[in-house]
């Protein structure tokens, strides 16, 4: 089958809206999915960043979600025709980990989802004149009208529910509600500070006013500090002057909890000085450089660790994210702007000028 994908040819050059061609069906336990939508995340951005790391050309995109349109049978596909799903990263489902209730630290995680997908097997996906392209970024590959994926990957919702806005629940929303409901299990009482108040951020700062958590949210942006503000956080500018001895204020003798989205040192070890003894700090962003701490940041029994995918079981935290949303306790709609799959540029532009905290993508003109 052929349809519209938007296909990166280099680390420099824009995308390109091209037709695009899919030489296989479904096979036992995977699915055909039509995208309604699918975010943008800063990890498809990052490609242009990482020369070597990711194949190219690619079709990337992994904040997918939309409707099952064909299925390969199987034992493990409890999906069918019709169905409403969000699709999430991909995993094997039985290393120690996926068995384990830890997915996002399957021990193909990297092959399955940051290389390509499957590079061994024949290519799935080509453009126009034939060439292979690397396909299930993060398992799906869904900057495209379509996206064919592991049914373990992708999670039946609601069909009331706008599906093509949901995409982000399968990862930058994900990671950030992920990080306080499971990580820290943070509950009324628990203090957090959130470092970053982009989607993972804000996602984080709305799971942890649904969960009673005071927190506080530090940025450089006004725009961004308002909508934490909006959300139950207290705002506080990157720029004020102790930073750390503030935040200790704000939590009432330091934060139990501290979520990094940033991979700024600086808040880093300030984040680390406003734990209160046996805080913990978990880390997002994917570190670039060293991360030097400072003497004393890691005194009495303060932990830092790195967060993957929000520690998420997709099948459990998306289904209580969107019950959440149906609640009015997680307004992550307000957080998007939508953007037809031909402006593409555009949303890119606007993501990486801070004019827009999650972009998503809405495929037009679907053909057959």
């Amino acid at each position: 089958m052929r349809f519209r994908a938007a296909v990166l040819r280099s680390h420099e050059d824009p995308f390109t809206v091209e037709e695009v061609a899919l030489r296989t069906e479904p096979a036992a336990g995977e699915v055909l999915v039509e995208i309604a939508g699918c975010g943008m995340c800063r990890t498809d951005l990052a490609v242009r960043r990482s020369a070597g790391s990711s194949p190219l050309p690619a079709v990337l995109g992994h904040e997918g979600s939309g409707v099952v349109v064909r299925t390969g049978g199987g034992f493990d596909t409890a999906l069918g025709v019709g169905d409403h799903v969000v699709l999430s990263f991909d995993s094997c489902g039985h290393c120690r980990n996926c068995r384990g209730a830890a997915p996002a630290y399957c021990d193909s995680f990297a092959s399955l989802n940051l290389f390509g997908g499957r590079g061994k097997e024949a290519p799935r996906l080509t453009d126009a004149a034939g060439g292979a392209l690397a396909p299930r970024w993060f398992g799906q590959s869904s900057f495209a009208e379509y996206a064919l994926v592991s049914a373990r990957n992708a999670v039946r919702v609601d069909p009331a529910l706008p599906v093509e806005l949901l995409g982000p629940l399968g990862c930058g929303f994900l990671t950030g509600a992920g990080a306080v409901l499971n990580t820290f299990a943070a509950g009324p009482g628990d203090t957090l500070v959130v470092l970053g108040a982009g989607a993972v951020g804000l996602a984080a700062v709305m799971a942890a006013t649904a969960a009673g958590v005071l927190t506080v949210a530090v940025d450089r942006h006004p725009r961004r500090l308002a909508l934490a503000e909006r959300f139950g956080a207290i705002p506080l500018p990157a720029g004020t002057p102790g930073r750390a001895e503030r935040i200790r204020r704000l939590t009432g003798g330091g934060a139990q909890y501290g979520l990094d989205t940033t991979a700024s040192a600086p808040l880093v070890n300030d984040a680390l000085r406003a734990l209160r003894p046996t805080g913990s700090l978990g880390l997002v962003a994917r570190l670039r450089t060293a991360l030097p701490l400072a003497p004393g940041t890691l005194d009495r029994g303060r932990s830092i660790r790195h967060i993957c995918e929000g520690d998420a079981v997709p099948g459990l935290l998306v289904p209580l994210l969107t019950r959440l949303w149906q609640a009015g306790r997680f307004p992550f709609d307000q957080l998007i702007r939508t953007y037809p799959l031909s402006d593409i540029n555009e949303a890119e532009r606007d993501c990486d000028a801070g004019r827009v905290v999650k972009p998503v993508l809405l495929p037009a003109g679907r053909s057959r």
